[in-house]
Formats: C-alpha cells, structure tokens, sequence
C-alpha cells in the first residue's frame, strides 16, 4: 500500500497520526505561552474547580489545547482530503498511480 499515491488520497489512520502528532507539539507550544502570561493560581478565582495545583492545572490546560487544535485540524482534513473512490481497494484509486 503506497503512502502517498499521485491521485492525492491518504490512508484514514496516516491522516489522523499525523494531525494528532502535529497538535501534540502545537498544544505543547500554546501551553508554554499561555501559562508564560497567566499563573495557573489565579484561575482558581474564575473557575469552580475543586482543588488543583499547578501541576493539574499545567495538565489540563495542555488537554484542552490539544482537543482544541486536533478536533479543527481533524475537520479541516477531513474536508481537504477526499475518501477513496466507492469500490476501490484500500490505498488504490481510479486513476493510475505511475503516470510519466
């Protein structure tokens, strides 16, 4: 099964590797810049959470970055890419792969 054949069509578990990886490392980058500005300690007096410290906070913050970014990302790949053509076999497509 090729990676990336010339018609464009990627494999569903490549695409959703690939977004989940990429928005782990972006999540990561929106922790460390949101939590540079706020102190995890003073959203204890917006929000009703039961005792969290730092740490937890650090946690959470990074678990809504990262479903934040992956459930847009996941939708825009999943408009950008078609499926596969109805009948074909996975990883192959109506169109010739090797066109020279």
């Amino acid at each position: 099964m090729p990676l990336w054949d010339k018609t464009g069509w990627i494999p569903v578990p490549q695409r959703v590797a690939a977004v989940l990886w990429i928005t782990f490392l972006m999540a990561g980058i929106a922790t460390g810049a949101f939590f540079s500005a706020i102190d995890p300690q003073e959203l204890k007096h917006c929000v009703s959470f039961p005792e969290v410290g730092r740490l937890g906070a650090y946690t959470i913050g990074f678990l809504l970055f990262w479903l934040l970014s992956a459930s847009s990302a996941l939708i825009a790949v999943f408009f950008v890419y078609p499926a596969p053509p109805p009948g074909a076999a996975p990883g192959l497509s109506e169109q010739p792969a090797d066109t020279r």
